[in-house]
């Protein structure tokens, strides 16, 4: 499996679905299933019954997982990149596609 391109902690933009144009940073990444948990983005409410823990029990929002590909990188001024993988000092490095700057290390 190669690297990935889009990594914990990487603001990102939502290119498509309900929460279309939203922007947030990755706050867990799955590479096996290709996932990403953005902040703020994909909120799914689940009912939640009463329970010693919880007595109240209730409606609980939690951001829920989106597949990779909804999401691209943003650049600085807030635009959304493609990422391009370079080796620059005999080191692997993240590339931004439309800027051309290096995005780790």
């Amino acid at each position: 499996m190669s690297a990935a391109k889009i990594k914990k902690g990487d603001p990102v933009i939502v290119l498509s679905g309900k929460d279309k144009g939203k922007t947030g940073t990755v706050t867990k990444a799955f590479p096996k299933d290709g996932k990403v948990v953005v902040s703020g983005v994909n909120i799914a409410t689940r009912h939640k019954k009463p329970s010693q823990t919880d007595p109240q029990g209730g409606l609980e929002r939690r951001e829920a997982p989106m597949h990779i590909s909804k999401v691209a990188l943003a650049t600085r001024d807030g635009k959304p990149t493609r990422v391009r993988f370079e080796t620059q000092d005999g080191k692997k490095v993240r590339v931004a596609v439309k800027t051309g700057e290096k995005i780790d290390g």
